[in-house]
């Protein structure tokens, strides 16, 4: 008896302070919609609350009037965190596409709620049937209240800080009824009934939030608020309203488990929480999901695909921050704008090709393309981005162009955005497919070709920073041979010296030991700065030469060294166009860079074979061999080097020779395998002397 005349004080205090509060809004209200929906809310509440205080004051039990007020105060207040929110705001929006999904789902869970409440008084008892509905209409409460707590906290979060003065009461009001809601209908769950000391204390919670609401009313009288719902709050609202709905839903399954299960009912109970519970983990954490979320709610919640001002920031700050490298931060910007999960960067060369020199989650791709090719110039006169699977069904709307062999052999290869730099083909990235479906319409395709043109841009200047600090590694290298040359200077000095005291005392057996100490120690210093010095450009102008002639002079060099070189000729009389000199240069700097990553039992070949107009020259040792990030990244780089004394520029000079007589240096290798490069290198004609010589 005493339970009951707490309640009726209790939820009288409620409905009292509510009328209250609904003839203060009526008296001040102006006739806008948000005035409108708060009042039909505040009624709403107070009538739920006289009725609840109404039976509490006879002795009767809860009634099916009372529940179906309580939906209708849920409904009401949902309504008004959803019209302040903003999608609401004009009748117009009633009909919008993008807002009629929303307001449809919410309005058919209110639907099957109400539905179910009627069903809990259809006499079922304590039967099974009976514990389910239960169940079902407390699950659907505190769904309720979890959708009312999600909305307050979007609303809060989305309103600028400077106006949030004139929300956060009410937020605080509306949200603590809802979350007393929560905190009512999951003790119910647990304990399979509502507990009447926390029943009994809702109505004085109730009554307590109203001057909060009050308060708010009176600093907001238009709730005007300019609000603008954020993607990412969106995403994550929508994220966690599905996750509780979901655990809600198995803990009743749970129960029912337990309910049935006899025996086993708590071991099964136990044994299904922890896989809905990790299902639940494995689904938060799937890429996939997050961006089909993303991608429905892009498409059913707003005008626009992006929110530019989100997506640009975090383009930026990609291609900005400092982990990998630029050519893998610059795909992943362009990926993330498509949900791509992976993709290759293209750069165009100064040897007139596009190379391969990134990659991120696509460790297949491959393949060098001509920049006159029909493709690239296709790209760079269209600057359109291709989508492929379009160029499989409709070649035609890409000007039937020969798409390369290489780019269809990639696996779940999709769009080819161009990299467009002063008007000119920079390069271009190559996604993979993504994860959710995406369509390719206008807004897509144009913000696809701007983020290309500022990625373009960011390695555009990488790039010219690279060069300038080539060139300034190379002016510091010429600046350090003059010292080399003063050096040598001394050495010719001393040995000059030596030479013309020679005639004078070499009958002496001290000035012989001094002088043989010194030619030694001349002799030395001088391999250490030949090793150290990479020749410059000689006046000899290239020729034919019988490259067999010009190996055997090279190997023979190298004979004193240990392991001896072996040279093999497949294809004698095999003559080429280029500077004996520094072709010899190049041959000896393989050669000796072979001897010395070779163990003293090891071999080095050096054989001489011909590939259709070509000679080819394999330089193959049994060392140690290097890895493939080594040869990617550092081998061909200048002044990088894993010797000691090393300089770093014998591979880079090496191959930029090779390539100005139009050959190429191509490198195989493996880690305690050996390393075999191949100079392959144009054979000279006859006709060829005669155009050089025109």
């Amino acid at each position: 008896m005493l339970t009951t005349n707490i309640a009726a004080l209790s939820y009288g205090a409620a409905a009292a302070a509510f009328f209250f509060l609904s003839g203060l809004l009526l008296t001040s209200w102006r006739g806008r919609l948000h005035g409108m929906v708060l009042t039909v809310a505040c009624l709403l509440s107070a009538l739920w609350a006289a009725t609840v205080a109404y039976q509490a004051t006879l002795g009767r039990p809860v009634s099916l009037l009372t529940d179906i007020l309580e939906i209708l105060r849920n409904a009401g207040w949902t309504a008004f965190l959803v019209m302040l929110l903003g999608p609401l705001r004009q009748t117009e929006a009633l009909s919008s596409p993008k807002v009629k999904p929303a307001v449809v789902a919410v309005a058919g869970f209110y639907l099957l709620l109400f539905l179910a409440t009627l069903y809990s008084y259809g006499g079922l008892g304590t039967s099974p049937l009976g514990v389910i509905v239960f169940m079902t209409s407390i699950v659907g409460r505190g769904a309720m209240a979890v959708i009312g707590m999600i909305l307050v906290e979007q609303l809060y979060r989305n309103t600028p800080a400077k106006q949030r003065w004139g929300i956060k009461f009410a937020c605080l009001g509306i949200g603590g009824v809802f979350a007393y809601d929560f905190y009512l209908y999951s003790d119910a769950m647990l304990f399979r009934q509502v507990s009447p000391e926390i029943w009994t204390a809702r109505g004085i919670v109730n009554a307590l939030v109203v001057p909060l609401v009050a308060v708010s009313a009176a600093r907001n009288p238009q709730w005007s608020l300019g609000i603008s719902v954020s993607r990412r709050i969106l995403f994550h609202s929508t994220a966690l309203l599905g996750a509780a709905m979901y655990l809600m839903i198995m803990a009743a399954a749970g129960y029912y488990l337990r309910f049935f299960g006899g025996n086993w009912g708590s071991v099964l109970q136990v044994a299904f929480l922890f896989g809905a519970v990790a299902l639940l983990l494995v689904v938060l954490f799937s890429g996939t999901l997050r961006s089909w979320l993303k991608v429905f709610i892009s498409k059913n919640f707003f005008s626009y695909n992006y929110d530019y001002r989100e997506e640009w920031l975090r383009f930026i700050h990609t291609l900005s921050e400092d982990a990998h490298g630029l050519g893998e931060r610059a795909i992943q910007a362009i990926a993330e704008l498509v949900e791509s999960p992976g993709g290759a960067l293209w750069i165009s060369r100064e040897s007139g090709d596009c190379e391969l020199v990134a990659h991120w989650n696509m460790p297949l791709a491959g393949g060098i393309e001509p920049v006159n090719s029909p493709f690239c110039r296709f790209l760079e006169n269209q600057q359109w981005v291709m989508d492929l699977q379009e160029y499989d069904a409709h070649p035609e709307k890409y000007a039937a162009i020969a798409m390369p062999q290489w780019l269809l052999a990639i696996p779940k290869a999709w769009l080819v955005v161009p990299l467009i730099q002063h008007g000119g083909l920079f390069g271009f990235v190559v996604l993979a497919q993504p994860r959710s479906r995406i369509s390719l319409n206008w807004e897509v395709n144009d913000l696809l070709k701007i983020a290309g043109r500022q990625a373009a841009s960011y390695l555009a200047q990488q790039e010219a920073a690279n060069a300038l600090l080539v060139a300034r590694q190379f002016e510091s290298f010429n600046r350090m041979s003059t010292f080399v040359v003063h050096d040598l200077k001394n050495l010719v000095s001393q040995l000059s010296l030596l030479l013309s005291l020679s005639e004078k005392h070499k009958n002496n057996p001290e000035f012989q030991k001094d002088m043989t100490d010194t030619v030694d120690f001349s002799v030395q210093k001088m391999k250490l700065l030949l090793r150290k010095l990479s020749s410059g450009s000689s006046d000899e102008k290239p020729a034919p030469l019988p490259i067999e002639n010009l190996l055997q002079q090279t190997v023979a060099a190298k004979l004193a060294d240990t392991p001896k070189p072996v040279l093999e000729i497949l294809e004698p009389g095999l003559v080429v166009f280029a500077n004996w000199a520094r072709l010899e240069r190049v041959i000896g700097h393989l050669i000796q860079n072979a001897i010395e990553a070779t163990p003293r039992d090891g071999q080095v070949i050096v054989r001489l074979a011909r590939r259709d107009d070509s000679a080819i020259i394999e330089v193959k040792d049994s060392g140690h061999g290097m890895s493939e990030e080594f040869i990617r990244e550092r081998l061909f780089k200048p002044f990088e080097s894993t010797k000691s004394a090393g300089m770093g520029i014998g591979v880079f000079e090496s191959r930029e020779y090779i390539r100005e007589l139009g050959g190429q240096l191509e490198v195989a290798s493996s880690q305690s395998g050996g390393t075999t490069f191949h100079v392959i290198l144009p054979l000279h004609r006859q006709d060829q002397a005669v155009e050089r010589v025109t």
